[in-house]
């Protein structure tokens, strides 16, 4: 990222690299990452961070068309938010005054497949680890569970993901005074957004400034 660059340039940018990726024109050579990967020994810049889901079907710098040293990526199954990726994300944002986080879901997510289904049938028998990831996603997906009705279950998947995604974006906006003091004074963005496994698109719905 540099200097001039904005949180709204930085979210342009990945917009505009995933549609390279999903109209298969993406920009990346091996050779230039490896001439990168010497160039980055020193110290790193990158121009966004994003919070990503575990899946292996959704690289971020490759959803975004990004290289080396472009994006600070963490990865958690059903990009949850507990203190480990908070401090991570407090560490890029004031390190290297990166400006745009992005909260980055997607559609089928195995993580809220597993919470909806504790809280269909609750297990006895799950690993306290594992337990806590569900643990921390049920309380986002319970109301819309709960309000099911006649709603089909791919309906209800779909919302369920767009909650999770919101609830950590809302968290990341709201849960560290560090995080709340560079939005307020140093413009930095909190964006939620879906990667749809059946298009490549990536949908950023959640926390974009009007207009």
């Amino acid at each position: 990222m540099t200097a001039a660059e904005t949180a709204l340039d930085v979210l342009r940018r990945l917009a505009d690299g995933n549609r390279r990726f999903v109209s298969g024109e993406g920009t990346r050579d091996l050779a230039q990452e490896h001439v990168r990967r010497r160039e980055l020994v020193a110290d790193q810049a990158p121009c966004a961070i994003v919070l990503g889901c575990s899946d292996s079907r959704v690289p971020a710098e490759m959803v975004f068309d990004q290289g080396l040293g472009d994006l600070f990526v963490i990865r958690v199954a059903g990009n949850i938010v507990a203190p480990s990726q908070v401090g991570s994300i407090e560490f890029a944002a004031a390190r290297y005054g990166v400006r745009l986080v992005v909260v980055l879901g997607h559609s089928q997510c195995g993580a809220v497949l597993a919470s909806l289904e504790e809280l269909e049938r609750p297990s006895k028998n799950r690993s306290p680890n594992l337990g806590f990831i569900v643990n921390s996603i049920v309380p986002n997906v319970e109301p819309l569970y709960s309000a099911g009705g006649a709603v089909d279950r791919p309906v209800l998947v779909r919302r369920a993901v767009r909650a999770n995604i919101s609830a950590s974006a809302e968290h990341l906006r709201h849960g560290s005074e560090l995080l709340e003091r560079l939005i307020r004074e140093n413009g930095l963005l909190v964006i939620g957004a879906e990667y749809s496994l059946e298009t490549g698109e990536v949908d950023f719905f959640d926390g974009l400034p009007p207009g």
